[in-house]
């Protein structure tokens, strides 16, 4: 079994992941599948007080985002339809991290 850790950047702090395979290849296919960027600052306030958040919505979907614990923007993970496990940051059409404003939810 082979492992490769990884470091990932998120605001100020830093986030280890480790991936393992059989092999040389497996390892690196796994490592594909955390194919986003450091995120250094908020793309909306430019805060680096940035965290990464989960939650569930309606009991069924599940989301990721990293959050800006500042002015409360997050950006969201997606999933690519061939392989639920492949993650990337949605971006915008002009090909930027698509972070959205902090709405307060109606009652």
């Amino acid at each position: 079994m082979l492992q490769l850790m990884v470091t990932k950047r998120i605001g100020r702090r830093q986030f280890h992941f480790t991936v393992q395979g059989t092999n040389f290849h497996e390892v690196v296919s796994e490592y594909d599948r955390l194919s986003f960027p450091d995120v250094l600052a908020c793309g909306l306030c430019g805060s680096e007080n940035l965290d990464l958040s989960s939650r569930v919505a309606q009991d069924k979907f599940k989301y990721t985002s990293v959050k800006c614990l500042d002015c409360r923007g997050d950006v969201t993970f997606g999933k690519t339809q061939k392989d639920d496990q492949t993650v990337f940051l949605r971006k915008n059409e002009a090909g930027q991290l698509d972070w959205q404003a902090w709405k307060k939810a109606e009652k």
